[in-house]
């Protein structure tokens, strides 16, 4: 069974529709980019995903043993939370919430796995640090720990390098690769349609015309290759 099925899912909010119709599966080991339009519906489609917003119409199932509080979850910086006045530890241990509800502590295992997971993401020594003043690279990197403190099976990552250069952009996509190939189930959303068919194995673009299937199956679509040639258009403006 897939780990997620969606099916005839429509969304929206506020009796908006953005979305009808959707259907895709996520299975074990996947890599999955969303990518679309600003305004398709993507954000939308994250947080329903993670049940943050009801779907208006359609049904999202969880298989292949997946529980909702397995789903690891890197969402948009905002300026505040870059700002956020913790340290490195504290965040990335804050991580393990979700697997045992709200305690007033950690347990020792716990504050293993978060110091495992910072060794994983490179960020081994940052414990005592401040998050706000590391650069956006080394945040987001305390993030993808925090979200591995969260799961060891899926991990929903939403724009994960918005903001950063070129180099930390590929030192991150390639930690994401990594991941996937350790076993890890991703779904990105990207604004990044040429990084999308290159790192990830399937991709889903949604809009006012919806595509899913392998990153080669878009590649030679027409569909694929519209968007391709003007984001390739784009760059070179």
């Amino acid at each position: 069974m897939a780990m997620i099925e969606v099916s005839n899912l429509t969304l929206g909010y506020e009796n908006r529709v953005i979305l009808q119709g959707l259907n895709f599966t996520v299975n074990a080991g996947d890599y999955l980019c969303i990518v679309g339009e600003n305004g398709s519906g993507k954000s939308t489609l994250m947080k329903t995903l993670l049940g943050l917003q009801k779907p208006m119409d359609g049904s999202i199932t969880f298989g292949d043993g997946l529980r909702k509080n397995e789903i690891g979850y890197l969402p948009q910086q905002t300026a505040v939370q870059r700002d956020f006045p913790a340290s490195v530890r504290e965040i990335v241990l804050s991580g393990c919430q979700s697997r045992g509800g709200w305690r007033p502590f950690y347990t020792k295992a716990e504050k293993q796995l978060a110091q495992q997971n910072m060794e994983r993401m490179g960020i081994g020594d940052y414990g005592r640090r401040c998050y706000r003043e590391l650069s956006g690279g080394q945040q987001q990197r305390v993030l993808l720990a925090r979200a591995l403190c969260a799961t060891q099976k899926i991990l929903l990552l939403d724009e994960p390098t918005a903001g950063l250069d070129p180099k930390v952009t590929a030192e991150m996509y390639d930690l994401i690769s990594a991941l996937n190939r350790e076993g890890i189930t991703i779904i990105m959303i990207s604004h990044d349609i040429a990084a999308a068919v290159c790192y990830a194995d399937r991709i889903l673009h949604i809009g006012k015309r919806v595509f899913f299937g392998t990153k080669e199956d878009y590649r030679s679509s027409d569909f694929g290759r519209l968007f391709l040639m003007q984001e390739d258009g784009d760059a070179h403006d």
